[in-house]
């Protein structure tokens, strides 16, 4: 309960895990149907770049920082154009004031029909979460541990939807937690989209999720990692990953092309790279696509 998302938002991390949601919305809403989005640890929604906690860390500016206002080549422009549109929506224009969690950049990209479940634990980033959301009546707050609220949301009434798992990593046994997640939302949403995040700091028990997840029998996982140096145990988070379960077509040819520039630009030092293959399900899963890794 001691984590605060306020000291690392906008970073490195934030940018690849928004830039993706925001583009799986925006594939969801090809159809008109009406979706549903939970997010099991939404966080406050909207974090203040100038605040105490934001100042003392200064992630953001070699994260969203480096990106908005920017001349960013094609294609990589148009797969981030919807995250950085939410971010323009929160700032009210071009100055980089504020950082919009996902909660602000789902419902900044959703629609009329879509709905939003936001579920947070933390009892003062959950007063202020609801407080925030308090006047859309697209938007349901819910307290409670995030991986509870997983299993009670799904299936959504609309059966269509995603499923955004963004866990604090505070405590030990969060990577078989997340595996249980998965294995639960496939149980009872087996077509819905779940995105869950995990920081890449220990390598070893990283590559134990994933041997986990491609051996649990759960099919279209797509694997989306990236690091801004090489990563090594002491110091700042250097490296994240994305499992995206059922990504909406053409989600990871997008990300192949596009996410070895950005990692490119969001680089900090020697050995930054990426990659984004599929753990299971698709053909060729297990061989990497868009792959950077350090030699």
């Amino acid at each position: 309960m001691n984590y605060r998302h306020a000291y690392h938002a906008g970073n490195f991390a934030d940018v690849v895990k928004h830039a993706v949601l925001a583009r799986v919305i925006t594939l969801l809403q090809r159809k008109e149907a009406p979706f549903r989005l939970l997010d099991t640890h939404a966080g406050t929604g909207l974090y203040d770049l100038a605040s105490d906690e934001a100042l003392r860390t200064g992630e953001w500016r070699d994260g969203v920082g480096r990106l908005a206002g920017a001349a960013l080549p094609e294609p990589l422009a148009g797969v981030l154009e919807p995250w950085l549109a939410a971010v323009r929506a929160a700032n009210g224009g071009d100055d980089l004031l504020v950082y919009p969690g996902s909660p602000m950049i789902a419902t900044a990209l959703g629609r009329p029909q879509d709905r939003f479940v936001f579920n947070e634990l933390h009892p003062v980033d959950g007063d202020e979460l609801a407080a925030r959301f308090a006047a859309d009546r697209r938007v349901r707050v819910t307290r409670g541990d995030g991986y509870v609220a997983l299993r009670s949301q799904l299936p959504p009434p609309e059966r269509r939807g995603v499923a955004v798992i963004d866990p604090p990593f505070e405590e030990p046994g969060e990577f078989d937690r997340l595996v249980g997640a998965f294995r639960d939302a496939a149980k009872r949403f087996a077509t819905g989209v779940v995105v869950a995040w995990y920081p890449i700091k220990d390598p070893a028990a990283v590559a134990r999720f994933h041997a986990a997840l491609a051996g649990s029998g759960l099919t279209r996982l797509l694997r989306i990692d990236h690091w801004t140096r090489r990563v090594g145990a002491e110091g700042p988070l250097a490296g994240a990953g994305l499992v995206v379960m059922n990504p909406p077509w053409p989600l990871a040819d997008e990300l192949s092309s596009v996410l070895p520039p950005l990692a490119d630009l969001l680089a900090t030092g020697p050995g930054a790279g990426c990659r984004v293959d599929w753990l299971a399900g698709e053909k060729g899963a297990g061989r990497d696509g868009g792959d950077r890794r350090p030699a």
